[in-house]
């Protein structure tokens, strides 16, 4: 593990803390990595020695939603097949092509470039929902959870905050058909899975100690009853990640296979509570919509990917009238944009609605309610103990570059909604991940290495593509 220093404190002109905005803010942070005390109005002009002065600090976000390997996908499914028509099946046959060619070393330079990228765009933690598994004929490794050490390795040299979601992948359909040729990478059974999960816990102990392991039956399509109960046991106190109602055809081949939508059958026979993040729903009923919502589960929204895939829209005013709760990840990695991933859910919102300022509520503008959200729903979904600015609270935080153009002059929600609709990454200028001071103005600590490793890595993989 690459020792990441880390300041001791943090002089903020504006902050956005538990309790609001507040400027002149003093951030301790401990050699826990945690938050040790927040001091707001502090003198302006105090010598912090082992400290350092940011314009805006705010609590950063988990990415709670990634297949690190799609990052080298970028480019590669733009092209209409066949059929004259493209969607979301037709780009999973494009995947499993590419997957075939993947080796460890591409998985792990590729998954330690998207989480520099992360890290880059303000996240400080990621959900890796990892079904990457096994050798291109399905055979394990010899070491059975040898991919998820890869994952583990790549957080490992760039500092961020994992929480690994080892996948069961057992069957090509609800009629439990057996695996295709693309998917054979991805399964297990649940005996065989049980190994794997207890191996992949293991590959985070050279890990700092906010890493985290969950557990992510991949969709009501891909496992059994059997599978799906197996694996909500297998960590009781640990996150639950799952697709869910992302396609009509999924929604259809569910209803068939199951007698029930997606969401409905989860909430009917799987105790869906405040552990559980569904990832996607954006095929959901507003009986299904409130009914989730009142469980305390995290909505796992990709608008990017989901916009890139067709997917549909989600109900987030419905959402958020009914008290639900989401956090963002990126997916597909096709674009790591933290501000991008905020502002194409919000638009989404808008363009359904023929409306402006949709998600915005009573009390807080629209791009303070997006992001503060993401925050606590991200963190949650990551069994982070992250999620605002306060004593106690993992030291998770992002510092925006005041002095940037767009931000000049701009206070409180006005910066959020700046930041998220008028800006992007380049206004990202630190980044602390549990403490770890991991970006410094505006890049990764590691970046030309993580670089150079990823740029060989795709130079190979268009040699076997």
């Amino acid at each position: 593990m690459r020792h990441f220093r880390s300041v001791q404190t943090i002089r903020a002109d504006q902050a956005l803390t538990r309790e609001g905005w507040r400027e002149d803010v003093r951030i301790t942070i401990g050699d826990d990595g945690r938050i040790a005390a927040v001091e707001t109005g502090m003198a302006s002009g105090r010598h912090e020695p082992d400290g350092i002065r940011v314009g805006i600090l705010l609590p950063s976000p988990v990415n709670l939603h990634s297949h690190s390997f799609q990052r080298a996908m970028s480019g590669l499914s733009e092209r209409r097949g066949p059929s004259g028509r493209d969607s979301f099946w037709t780009w999973r046959e494009t995947m499993y092509r590419f997957v075939d060619v993947l080796t460890p070393d591409d998985a792990q330079a590729i998954a330690a470039f998207v989480q520099m990228e992360m890290l880059e765009a303000g996240y400080a933690g990621v959900a890796e929902f990892h079904y990457l598994h096994h050798q291109p004929d399905g055979a394990p490794y010899a070491d059975i959870a040898e991919m998820s050490a890869r994952i583990a390795s790549a957080a490992a040299a760039t500092g961020i905050g994992l929480t690994l979601l080892p996948v069961l992948y057992e069957q090509g359909g609800c009629d439990g058909r057996p695996l295709g040729a693309g998917q054979r990478r991805f399964g297990n059974d649940p005996e065989r899975f049980g190994r794997l999960f207890e191996k992949a816990g293991k590959a985070l102990a050279g890990l700092p100690r906010d890493a985290r392991i969950g557990v992510a039956p991949h969709s009501l399509r891909a496992v059994s009853r059997e599978g799906l109960a197996f694996a909500a046991a297998l960590a009781p106190n640990a996150p639950i990640h799952i697709h869910a109602a992302e396609q009509v055809g999924e929604v259809e081949e569910v209803e068939t296979g199951l007698g029930a939508r997606p969401v409905s059958y989860l909430l009917d026979n799987l105790g869906v509570d405040g552990r559980w993040c569904l990832i996607h729903c954006t095929q959901m009923e507003r009986r299904e919509t409130e009914g989730l919502a009142r469980t305390g589960a995290v909505a796992g929204l990709c608008p990017i990917t989901e916009s890139s895939l067709g997917d549909g829209i989600f109900d987030g005013r419905a959402w958020l009238d009914a008290s639900g709760r989401f956090g963002v990840g990126s997916d597909s990695n096709i674009r790591i944009s933290l501000a991008e991933e905020l502002r194409t859910l919000e638009y989404s919102q808008r363009l359904r609605d023929r409306a402006r300022a949709v998600l915005a509520d009573e009390r807080r503008s629209t791009g303070r309610v997006l992001f503060e959200e993401a925050v606590k729903g991200g963190a949650q979904a990551a069994g982070r103990e992250a999620g605002a600015i306060a004593p106690g609270m993992l030291a998770d935080l992002v510092a925006l570059d005041g002095e940037c153009i767009d931000l000049v002059g701009k206070q409180g929600d006005t910066v959020l909604d700046t930041f998220l609709f008028a800006g992007d990454s380049a206004m990202v200028s630190e980044v602390w991940s549990a403490g770890r001071h991991v970006v410094r103005r505006g890049r990764h600590v590691e970046h030309e290495t993580i670089v150079e490793a990823y740029r060989k890595t795709m130079s190979g993989l268009g040699e076997r593509l």
